[in-house]
C-alpha cells in the first residue's frame, strides 16, 4: 500500500495525507483527518521511514556508538537508551566499535550517512574522532565519561567518589588490605578514588592489579591475587563484570567471598543480583542517564556542558554484610 492509495479510499489528495502523518505543516480539519486515519488502518498502510527520511532530511532515529554490548553494563545501558528513545517516538540503530576491521571514524560517518537525527557514543573518543564527531553539525552526546568532553554534551558518573565511597564500606568492615582490580588503558577515577579512601584513612594501598574490562579478565586478576603473596583481605572490583570473573577464579581454587576475600563492585547491573555471593556494588543511575542524552538531543541546544550523576552503593553480601531484608 502507498500513500497515494490512502489519498484515493479517503477521497484526499497525497499532501493531505501526508499533512494528517506528519502533523502539519498545514492543519487539516477534524472530519477529513479522520477519515485519512480510518483509510490508513483500514488499507494496512505502514508509512517508508527511508523514504520519510530522505524528503524531510533527516529520520525519527538515533545513531548509538558503543564499545561492545556484549558487556552486561554496555547491554544495558543500550536497553535504557533504546527505551528512553521509544518513549519519545524515535528509533535507535546501535552499532559496536570493538570491530577490528573497520574503524570508528569509519562508523560514526556510516551512522551520519542513514540520516540520523542524533548520534550518541558510548565510548572513549580519540582527539581526532572527537573533532569528527563536532564536524558533523549534528545534536551529539558523549555518555559514560570521567569528565567534560570539551567541544561537545557529554554525560557521566563521579567515579571518583562512588569508588571512594564503596573503599570507605570496606573500611567500615575493619578490612585493611584492600587491592584494587580494574584497567590500565587509561587513569581510571575510579583507582583515584580507591588511593583517596586508603590515604584518608591512613592505611596502605593494596595491591593494584590492571586487568581488561571482562570476565575473564577478572578471571585472570582473581588467579594472580590467589597465586601472590598473600591474599588481599577486601578488593574494589572497577566493574561487575571483572567482579564476576574474579568469583569464578576464586570458587575454582577454594576462597571464600567474603570469609576469605570482601569484595565490592562498580556499575550495578543485574547480574550483580544473581551470582553467589551477590556483589555490593556502585549503581551507576543508566535509565536517568538515557533520558538525560536523549533529552539533549531532541532540545537540540547548543549546550556543551558536561552533567555528572552520583553512584548509589547498593549492599549486598559480599562485602561482609548480613543477607539484605527485603
Amino acid at each position: 500500500m502507498t500513500r497515494a492509495d490512502v489519498a484515493r479510499y479517503a477521497g484526499v489528495s497525497t499532501a493531505v495525507v501526508s499533512y494528517v502523518l506528519n502533523d502539519g505543516p498545514k492543519r487539516v480539519a477534524p472530519l477529513t483527518k479522520e477519515r485519512v486515519l480510518d483509510a490508513v488502518r483500514v488499507l494496512g498502510y505502514r508509512p517508508n521511514a527511508a523514504a520519510r527520511a530522505l524528503s524531510m532530511g533527516s529520520a525519527d532515529m538515533f545513531g548509538l556508538l558503543v564499545h561492545d554490548n556484549r558487556n552486561p553494563f554496555f547491554a544495558e545501558l543500550c536497553h535504557a537508551l533504546d527505551q528512553a528513545s521509544a518513549d519519545r517516538g524515535r528509533s535507535l540503530l546501535i552499532v559496536n566499535s570493538d570491530r577490528s576491521q573497520v574503524s570508528t571514524a569509519e562508523q560514526i560517518r556510516d551512522l551520519v550517512s542513514r540520516q540520523i537525527s542524533g548520534l550518541i557514543v558510548a565510548d572513549v573518543l580519540t582527539a581526532s574522532e572527537q573533532a569528527l564527531v563536532e564536524s558533523l553539525h549534528i545534536p551529539s552526546v558523549i555518555i559514560g565519561q570521567f569528565g567534560e568532553t570539551e567541544g561537545l554534551r557529554s554525560i557521566g558518573v563521579d567515579f571518583c567518589a562512588g569508588a571512594r565511597s564503596a573503599v570507605e564500606h570496606l573500611i567500615g568492615h575493619g578490612y585493611q588490605d584492600i587491592a584494587f582490580v580494574g584497567s590500565a588503558a587509561r587513569f581510571d577515577e575510579r583507582e583515584r578514588g580507591w588511593t583517596e579512601a586508603l590515604s584518608a584513612a591512613r592505611l596502605p594501598l593494596g595491591r593494584l592489579v590492571h586487568t581488561p574490562f571482562s570476565y575473564e579478565g577478572g578471571y585472570d586478576a582473581g588467579v594472580r591475587l590467589v597465586e601472590g603473596d598473600r591474599l588481599p583481605r577486601a578488593v574494589l572490583a572497577a566493574s561487575d563484570q571483572i567482579a564476576i570473573g574474579m568469583l569464578a577464579a576464586f570458587g575454582e581454587r577454594g576462597v571464600r567471598v567474603p570469609d576469605d576475600v570482601a569484595m565490592v563492585s562498580f556499575d550495578g547491573t543485574v547480574v550483580a543480583d544473581f551470582v553467589w555471593p551477590r556483589l555490593t556494588t556502585a549503581v551507576q543511575p543508566l535509565q536517568l542517564m538515557a533520558d538525560t542524552a536523549v533529552h539533549s538531543l531532541i532540545d537540540g541546544s547548543e549546550d556543551r556542558s558536561y552533567q555528572e550523576f552520583t553512584a548509589q552503593l547498593r549492599i549486598r553480601e559480599s562485602c561482609g554484610c548480613p543477607t539484605p531484608q527485603h
